[in-house]
Parts: structure tokens; C-alpha cells; sequence
């Protein structure tokens, strides 16, 4: 037995929606079960996400902090953001982000993993990349509001990180996924075995 995520889809005899919000909705299906029972679920509905592990030449990765009203923290972590268009190429999405974010670009860019974020109660799948040979981008800066504007930028090595998600310190998902799964990555195949910035993402469909 191949140890792989497969798709599969239980039969949902009714669907409704009683959350709409401006990014996300709450849906309840009701899903028949292996034995034939239906039980009701509820789950977030999410556009999907893409996010960036940035890192330097100094071995230094690109992170911000910034205030999460749910959790009621200020998180380190890395620059990410939503799908805001339905089949949008995930690449131009983080590369947007990159740039609004923290005002870089990079020159190479691979898929570092892919991730679904809380799959018991919300469809959020995040595409997290690696992106190297870094500057400065050009042009003015993008123009950051609400919490954003409180946003902190440090570049911070990536053993610290590391040391910090081991620790208990560092709590955010795509951090956390992020620097674990590049020192992984170093210690077999190499960066240059990950999969190239344009692979199918069967979680959330692109346009090329």
C-alpha cells in the first residue's frame, strides 16, 4: 500500500450554507457513512492560500509578525495570502505577495510542499514555495493597512527558526511546515530534487 493522500468523496445528500462572509463561507453537508448513517459536517470554505519561505544567501529567512485576532497573538511568520481569483496561477499569486509584503523578488523558485491546514474543519489548501536568489524589488512600496500596518519584517537564520518550532515558540503553520520541510529537504535529495514553481497543484487548479 502506497503511503499517498488519494481523492475521495463520500455521498452528501444535502448542502446548505447558513455563513457567508467576505472571504471565507461555513458549510454543512450531510455525509453518508460507511454504514449507511448520515451525520452532519460542518467546515470553513476557503479560496486556498499560497505562502513563501524566502531565504537569503546568509542562509536568513524572510519573516513577519503580525497580529491574529483569533488566536489573540502576534505571530512570526511568512509572507502568504489567498487566492483571491478562482484558477489564478499560484506562482504570480506569491510572487504578488512577496513584493507587497516585504518588497523582494527572487530569481528561483520551487515547490517546497503543499499542505491542507485543518482538514477536520475547514477545505483550506496552502501551496507553500522556496524562493532564492533574492533583492530588492523596484518600484514604491505597496501601501499596507489594518493589520498589516502594524507588520514587523526581520530576516532571521534559518537554524533559530528551527530551534524556535522545536521550542514551542513559533506557532504558525506555513513557518512551521516551511523551514522543517527545507532542512529536510537539504538533508536527502537536495533544493534542486523539489518540484519545479509550476506543478500541478490537484488541490486547487491553475491556469498556466
Amino acid at each position: 500500500m502506497a503511503i499517498q493522500d488519494t481523492p475521495e468523496e463520500w455521498q452528501v445528500t444535502e448542502t446548505v450554507t447558513p455563513f457567508t462572509g467576505k472571504k471565507t463561507s461555513v458549510r454543512t453537508d450531510q455525509v453518508v457513512m460507511p454504514d449507511g448513517s448520515v451525520h452532519g459536517r460542518d467546515y470553513q470554505v476557503h479560496p486556498g492560500s499560497v505562502a513563501v519561505l524566502a531565504i537569503d544567501d546568509e542562509d536568513r529567512v524572510l519573516v513577519l509578525r503580525q497580529y491574529r485576532h483569533p488566536v489573540r497573538h502576534k505571530l512570526w511568520e511568512v509572507p502568504a495570502g489567498l487566492l483571491d481569483v478562482p484558477g489564478e496561477n499560484p506562482l504570480h499569486a506569491v510572487q504578488r505577495e512577496l513584493y507587497e509584503e516585504a518588497h523582494v523578488k527572487a530569481e528561483d523558485w520551487r515547490v517546497l510542499t503543499d499542505i491542507y491546514t485543518t482538514p477536520g474543519g475547514c477545505d483550506e489548501a496552502v501551496r507553500i514555495f522556496l524562493a532564492r536568489d533574492l533583492s530588492e524589488a523596484e518600484g514604491e512600496r505597496f501601501e499596507v493597512a489594518e493589520e498589516e500596518a502594524d507588520m514587523e519584517l526581520a530576516r532571521v537564520p534559518l537554524q533559530e527558526l528551527v530551534r524556535g518550532v522545536l521550542a514551542g515558540e513559533l506557532h504558525n503553520s506555513c513557518l512551521v511546515v516551511g523551514v522543517l520541510a527545507l532542512t529536510a529537504a537539504r538533508a536527502g535529495d537536495g533544493l534542486d530534487a523539489l518540484r519545479p514553481a509550476d506543478a500541478p497543484w490537484p488541490a486547487r487548479p491553475f491556469e498556466a
